[in-house]
C-alpha cells in the first residue's frame, strides 16, 4: 500500500518543511482545481514547480480542470510524474490519456462519486493509475462516502480481469479508522489530506495510517 499526502492541505507558509517532513511517504498528491470544474482554485505550475524543486518524491497531480489538454504539457514541465484526469472534465478522454503518455508521463484517469463507473471501463487498458474519489472534489476535509466501498471492488475486479497492473488509488476523507477497509477492497494508493496534516504533525500522521494498514 502506498501512501499519498495532500499538499492541499499543508501549511503552504513552510512548503518545503513540510515536503521534508513527508519524506517517507510514496507519493506527493498534488489537487490543482480551476474553479469551474470544482468550486475552488487552488494553484497551478508555481506551486508544483516549487514542490518539484522541493522534494524528490513522484509528484502524482490529480487535475481537477476542465479541458486538461490544454494544460498538460506545462504541467509535465513544472515537474509532474504522473497527471490524473477526470472522465467528466473532457470529452476526449483517450486523447489526454495519449497526451500525458506522450509526454513521457504515468496516465491517471478519475471519476466522482456520483458518476457511473462505466464511464471509465473504456480506458482502463490505457491507463496507469484509476483514481476513485470517494467525497465530492473540490475542498480538503469532506466525510468519506460509505458507497464508495463497493465501487473501489467493482474498480478492482475490472482491473484484475483485464490482467492490469494499474494502482487504484482513493481520495477523499481517508483515515486510520477507514485505511485498512480501504485496502482489503482492493486500492493500492491511500490519498490522505488531514488525517496527515493534522495538529501532531505529519509524521504522526502518516504512522498512524501506517499502523492502521499493518
Amino acid at each position: 500500500m502506498k501512501l499519498a499526502p495532500s499538499l492541499l492541505s499543508c501549511d503552504f507558509t513552510q512548503l518545503g518543511a513540510e515536503l521534508n517532513r513527508i519524506v517517507t511517504a510514496d507519493y506527493v498528491h498534488v489537487d490543482v482545481m480551476d474553479g469551474l470544474f470544482v468550486p475552488n482554485i487552488s494553484f497551478g505550475f508555481p506551486i508544483l514547480a516549487a514542490a518539484r524543486r522541493a522534494s524528490p518524491l513522484f509528484m502524482d497531480v490529480h487535475l481537477m480542470i476542465e479541458r486538461p489538454e490544454r494544460y498538460l504539457r506545462e504541467f509535465a514541465e513544472a515537474g509532474a510524474d504522473g497527471m490524473t484526469v477526470h472522465v467528466e472534465a473532457t470529452p476526449h478522454i483517450h486523447r489526454a490519456v495519449g497526451m500525458i503518455h506522450e509526454l513521457g508521463k504515468r496516465a491517471g484517469v478519475s471519476l466522482n462519486p456520483g458518476t457511473p463507473l462505466e464511464a471509465v471501463r473504456p480506458v482502463l487498458s490505457d491507463v496507469d493509475l484509476v483514481l476513485v474519489m470517494s467525497v465530492n472534489p473540490g475542498f480538503g476535509g469532506q466525510k468519506f462516502i460509505p458507497q464508495s466501498v463497493e465501487r473501489i471492488r467493482t474498480v478492482r475486479r475490472w482491473l484484475d480481469e483485464l490482467g492490469s497492473a494499474a494502482e487504484l488509488e482513493v481520495d477523499g476523507g481517508v483515515t486510520p479508522q477507514n485505511a485498512r477497509l480501504l485496502a482489503d477492497a482492493g486500492a493500492t494508493v491511500l490519498v490522505a489530506g488531514s488525517s496527515v496534516f493534522g495538529p501532531q504533525g505529519p509524521e504522526v500522521g502518516l504512522a498512524r495510517l501506517r499502523e492502521a494498514l499493518a
